[in-house]
């Protein structure tokens, strides 16, 4: 009953995005006074060290870990909260877990933000020499190729957004609209482009040819307002984001959303790499995190008319789709294990300020963690806890702040 009040409360403060961030501060201060209180729960290991640095790696879609498990990687950064695209660089870390998590800084980068970071990741198909991460360097955004090993570079004209398993191509999107348009998930070194425009008749998302460093445009925003285009569209501002490729490479899913006034409306659109074949593939106004199950199949925290939220198994290029756990009505960062026999997700921090993990196998869930976050890391400064897998899907590590600061933890899982 609680949890439907709040709802119906946030959906009418909507239209009133200052008021509703003073009324939200305001009932969690009074909630979390009355709540019982909870430092962490569960088989935490702390894996960065307990020093005057912040750590943390970024998002869900991605593993620090190498194939053999054995290093991860991460973010080192003096500060996470004053901005949400600090333009002072921050060291990447590489921690070696069998030697007591010793760490060495092993590059740099002058553009990241706190929820994504630098797309720092191993490059495939091997994930044990290479790694990728996005900078800034010579006035223009990049991303670089490093070899850990040998420390050779290779820079890259353009940052990613998301790699393709075998290391050859990725895709990407404009950094610096989705600043201005999500705090927290783009960066800031540059001014946006197209900043006075609503719609612009420019490419919003890029294929990168990561052998060659060749670039060609994929689509433009109004390919997309011209796909299937609703009434809601006339006069709206377009931006797109979160990009995430099949296993096999060969189709990608992006969010399109529109704002039109203080309306926001998303839909989960699917493409061949090449641009063609879109399809509408959920498109009932609210479309949050999502995931490749398969080639064929897109796990998704999202709304549909008939059951509202909730997590969806949907079939690419069709309109069938699964309600999967009823019970989880919370949004959250959902991905499966290596294997697929397993899901990982987790909520936003509730009425105590409590954010939880979980694992769900064969339906059954299961709760491995919980944390609590300060006030100091709400809003657009938060620390989502993004858990992700190791490559043998026997421990989740996660970003969380319940022992004061920015920090990379994981637990164990065992089926």
């Amino acid at each position: 009953m609680l949890r439907k009040l709040e709802g119906r409360i946030n959906a009418a403060l909507m239209k009133f995005p200052i008021i509703k961030k003073v009324v939200k501060r305001a009932y969690q201060v009074s909630m979390y006074a009355i709540s019982p209180k909870i430092k962490s729960e569960g088989e935490i290991i702390r894996i960065t060290p307990q020093d005057d640095y912040e750590y943390f790696f970024g998002y869900y879609d991605k593993s620090p870990w190498d194939a053999s498990n054995r290093y991860m990687l991460c973010l080192r950064v003096k500060d996470t909260t004053k901005s949400v695209a600090p333009e002072e660089p921050a060291d990447i870390i590489l921690i070696d877990t069998t030697n007591n998590n010793s760490f060495e800084v092993i590059s740099k980068t002058n553009t990241w933000n706190v929820q994504q970071g630098c797309m720092l990741q191993w490059l495939g198909p091997d994930y044990s020499e290479r790694i990728i991460f996005n900078d800034f360097r010579d006035g223009e955004y990049c991303s670089v190729i490093l070899n850990i090993k040998s420390r050779e570079e290779r820079v890259i004209d353009m940052p990613v957004y998301i790699v393709s398993s075998d290391g050859k191509f990725a895709l990407t999107l404009d950094f610096s609209r989705l600043h201005r348009l999500r705090k927290g998930y783009g960066y800031s070194n540059l001014s946006e482009k197209t900043a006075n425009e609503k719609l612009p008749n420019e490419p919003c998302i890029w294929h990168i040819n990561l052998e060659t460093n060749e670039t060609k445009p994929v689509l433009k925003y109004t390919d997309f307002a011209n796909f299937e285009p609703r009434t809601e569209m006339d006069g709206a501002e377009h931006k797109v984001n979160h990009i995430m490729l099949n296993p096999s490479g060969d189709r990608f899913m992006v969010l399109h959303r529109w704002f039109n006034g203080t309306k926001k409306f998303t839909r989960l659109v699917t493409a061949n790499i090449a641009g063609d074949e879109l399809f509408d593939l959920s498109d009932d106004n609210m479309t949050s995190h999502c995931y490749w199950k398969s080639d064929k199949e897109v796990l998704a925290y999202a709304r549909k008319k008939e059951t509202g939220n909730g997590y969806y198994l949907m079939k690419d290029k069709t309109n069938e789709y699964t309600q999967m756990w009823p019970e989880l009505i919370s949004d959250g960062h959902p991905s499966y294990s290596p294997d697929g026999s397993m899901v990982v997700t987790d909520t936003y921090p509730n009425r105590s300020r409590v954010a939880s993990v979980y694992v769900i196998e064969q339906n059954k869930i299961r709760t491995v963690a919980r944390v609590f976050a300060p006030f100091k890391y709400d809003n657009d400064l938060r620390c989502d806890l993004h858990p992700r897998w190791n490559r043998t899907g026997d421990e989740v590590c996660f970003d969380s702040v319940f022992e004061g600061k920015r920090e990379l933890y994981y637990v164990k899982i065992s089926k």
